[in-house]
């Protein structure tokens, strides 16, 4: 039995396929208590997590690295703010927009917002639904799917290239480097295949910087031409690290969005009939599988200034680690909170997509593609079902999960099914 009192959040194996119980364990002990060897305090109640999300006390500048490196200075006081200006360079990911704060936030989600428009949506939305059916056309035939390698990243990956505006001549390298799919020579460089944010870089600042000196009738234009909410111009790299971030997070989260619902779909038969029979429950159906498994696993905040929450005191530069998966398992929140309901009442106030100023930008879009995504894998497949032979029956299941504290996802995920003619 696990000791839920050492065990290392971070790196100890044993939580990555069900890190629930752990969980429970803390918010049982408090909902805002210190966890792992590492000296952060973890976040494990909704009300608790609300509160963190919103609260200006707490900067986002650790926001994807946690306690990884540690701080590049010594806390000292009841207020470092000065101490994170000076260092925030040196803390990582410090170049993109979920790490910052304030004023270079606000500025940043503006640009977001002349980026990803009503009408751009909606451009995007009608290139989803041709999507779909292409890429099930793909595997339909055969009657059973790897279906993260055969749907759930190639969509969420290609969705997101389109709403960019990546040429469709340029969708087919980046399925091939970003999806694995290595034909020739593309793909096969050691740095793509550690980081590929590198080549997505490299990409969007070769399409930025050309679409500057050469304006097109076309979306890329229109991000090269975008501006801060005051008018000023962006520098490339400004633009190109928005565009990065949002596709790496955008493909992620999508894809364990969808895989969490094809899971329930194979494993729930009366689930599947009901939202057959009925398409209006799609979205809650979703909602509540963004609740049960929230993609993001963990977010970080540092204290900038001493504090208290939850009636805890968190002194400054203290690091939180706010855990989705148990805010949205918290039974102060949710009836019954291990319990998959596709029709609860209050599912939409769950905190997957966080809460606050660092709200996922990209929520909307996660919603659509998966909505999309299963209105056409319902009209085209009946019989979903989980396929034993790779993950056991029913009263012994087994799937493996990412190794990682800030995602919660399927690595891959095997169903049967009968294509519909």
């Amino acid at each position: 039995m696990t000791d839920f009192e050492t065990v290392d959040y971070f790196f100890d194996p044993v939580l990555v396929p069900d890190p629930y119980p752990y969980y429970d364990y803390l918010r049982s002990q408090c909902p805002v208590r210190p966890a792992s060897p590492h000296g952060v305090v973890a976040v494990t109640g909704h009300a608790e997590a609300l509160a963190a999300y919103k609260d200006p006390a707490f900067s986002s500048c650790v926001a994807v690295a946690g306690p990884f490196p540690p701080l590049p200075f010594t806390p000292e006081g009841d207020d470092i703010s000065e101490q994170i200006e000076a260092h925030r360079a040196e803390i990582p990911m410090a170049e993109h927009v979920v790490t910052m704060d304030a004023e270079n936030h606000s500025r940043t989600r503006g640009l977001l917002a002349k980026l990803i428009t009503p009408k751009r949506l909606s451009e995007n939305e009608d290139f989803m639904w041709r999507l779909a059916d292409q890429q099930l056309d793909t595997f339909i035939d055969k009657g059973s799917s790897e279906f993260m390698a055969d749907y759930a990243k190639p969509f969420a990956m290609l969705v997101i290239a389109d709403l960019l505006g990546v040429p469709l001549e340029d969708h087919a390298e980046f399925r091939q480097v970003l999806g694995n799919e290595v034909v020739g020579e593309v793909g096969a460089s050691d740095t793509v295949a550690h980081n590929p944010l590198v080549w997505l870089d490299d990409k969007f600042r070769e399409y930025i910087s050309s679409r500057r000196e050469h304006p097109r009738a076309d979306v890329l234009t229109e991000l090269a031409a975008a501006t801060y909410p005051d008018g000023s111009i962006p520098d490339v790299e400004e633009v190109v690290k928005l565009a990065t971030f949002l596709f790496a997070a955008g493909m992620e989260t999508t894809t364990k969005l969808l895989s969490t619902g094809m899971r329930v779909l194979g494993e729930r038969p009366d689930i599947q009939r009901a939202l057959r029979e009925d398409r209006s429950l799609i979205p809650s159906f979703l909602e509540e599988c963004l609740r049960t498994e929230s993609p993001v696993k963990s977010h970080f905040r540092l204290a900038r200034t001493s504090t208290t929450l939850g009636g805890v005191d968190i002194p400054a530069g203290t690091i939180i680690m706010l855990l989705p998966g148990a805010s949205n398992r918290d039974p102060e929140k949710f009836e019954c909170p291990h319990e998959f309901q596709h029709d609860r009442r209050n599912v939409r106030e769950h905190v997957a997509f966080a809460r606050g100023p660092h709200s996922c930008p990209g929520a909307p879009l996660a919603r659509s593609e998966a909505r999309i995504s299963f209105n056409r894998i319902l009209d085209r497949m009946v019989d979903i079902r989980i396929d034993e032979t790779v993950h056991g029956g029913a009263d012994d299941r087994s799937y493996t999960y990412d190794p990682t504290f800030i995602m919660r996802g399927l690595s891959d995920l095997h169903v049967t099914f009968t294509p519909l003619t």
